[in-house]
């Protein structure tokens, strides 16, 4: 009873300050063109990547589908962050509302998850190719493609809605200093006056299932690919094989080694430099490397773009 007293009489934060990238003036210039150039940059490559594959018929295939859900995905999640990054290198610190908080952490961990579970189906749609080649056009027919895709956005939006649920169900009295460059789970649950461990029970069990569970379905569709790989008779079947997963293999490295670092740990922990160094690259660098990485060596891509360039 008392302890409800004392939450009555605090004033509820309106607005949070967050800090940004902690950098001189000189160089937060020469970074915020740095990073405007990377996000333009990012909307190019990933929205060629969706045109090619929607109008070309020879990339009409489960992995082009998943690559171009992919493709809007990343322009998705990095042009939630990437405003706010901006903006506090163009003028430092400044302030944001409450909902606007609330709402860029509901959208990015939507996002975010989304990409966790759809990196896991595309690990599955090359199991599926290289395990069991003559029952892919069988199990990877546009309608499953297509179930795969909605499940994975959905059951991003899902545990995005838990999330926010638990955020907002606290109490934030101040401070109200954010030492991020947008507002991201863990920096807001140590501004709660509040502290409620099932919050951050939930928090940590809904991420640990959604990244570690995903996770795991990639990494046994690799094992199962490791093994089927090695037991191919010829060193060209094992190279061909081989080479249609290391461009997945590659993103999914970068991302799951970053994220799982930064939020697969308990909400109560400390924002430092190290967290939004690490922030940067799988909310900037990995959105931008991606459709690189994916069609760099990729021939069909070459081909539909050669196309696309020449159409005559």
């Amino acid at each position: 009873m008392e302890r409800s007293l004392d939450l009555a009489n605090m004033t509820r934060v309106r607005e949070f300050i967050l800090l940004g990238l902690s950098t001189g003036l000189g160089i937060r210039d020469a970074l915020f063109a740095v990073f405007l150039t990377l996000y333009m940059l990012t909307l190019l490559e990933n929205t060629l990547v969706i045109y090619l594959i929607c109008s070309h018929s020879e990339l009409q295939k489960p992995m082009y589908f998943f690559l171009g859900n992919l493709s809007c995905l990343e322009m998705c999640y990095m042009s939630v962050t990437m405003p706010s990054l901006l903006r506090g290198l163009m003028q430092g610190p400044f302030c944001v509302p409450f909902t606007a908080c609330i709402i860029q952490v509901f959208l990015f961990m939507s996002f975010i998850s989304t990409k966790c579970t759809l990196l896991a189906s595309m690990a599955y749609d090359r199991y599926v190719a290289i395990c069991r080649p003559l029952h892919y056009p069988l199990l990877m027919q546009p309608q499953a493609c297509m179930g795969l895709a909605m499940t994975s956005w959905l059951g991003g939006l899902l545990c995005s809605v838990i999330k926010t649920t638990c955020i907002t169900s606290l109490f934030y009295c101040g401070p109200n200093v954010l030492n991020h460059f947008f507002c991201d789970v863990s920096p807001l649950l140590n501004l709660s006056c509040t502290r409620m461990p099932l919050t951050e029970l939930v928090d940590f069990i809904s991420t640990t299932i959604v990244f570690c569970g995903s996770l795991l379905v990639s990494l046994a569709s690799y094992v199962a690919i490791g093994r089927t790989i090695l037991h191919m008779p010829s060193a060209v079947a094992r190279c061909k094989a081989f080479s249609t997963c290391t461009s997945h293999l590659a993103v999914m490295g970068i991302f799951y080694s970053v994220v799982l670092f930064t939020y697969s740990r308990p909400g109560h922990t400390e924002a430092t430099d190290l967290n939004k160094v690490l922030s940067v690259i799988y909310t900037v660098v990995t959105p931008m490397c991606s459709p690189i990485i994916y069609c760099l060596r990729n021939k069909e891509v070459h081909a539909a773009l050669r196309k696309s360039l020449h159409p005559h």
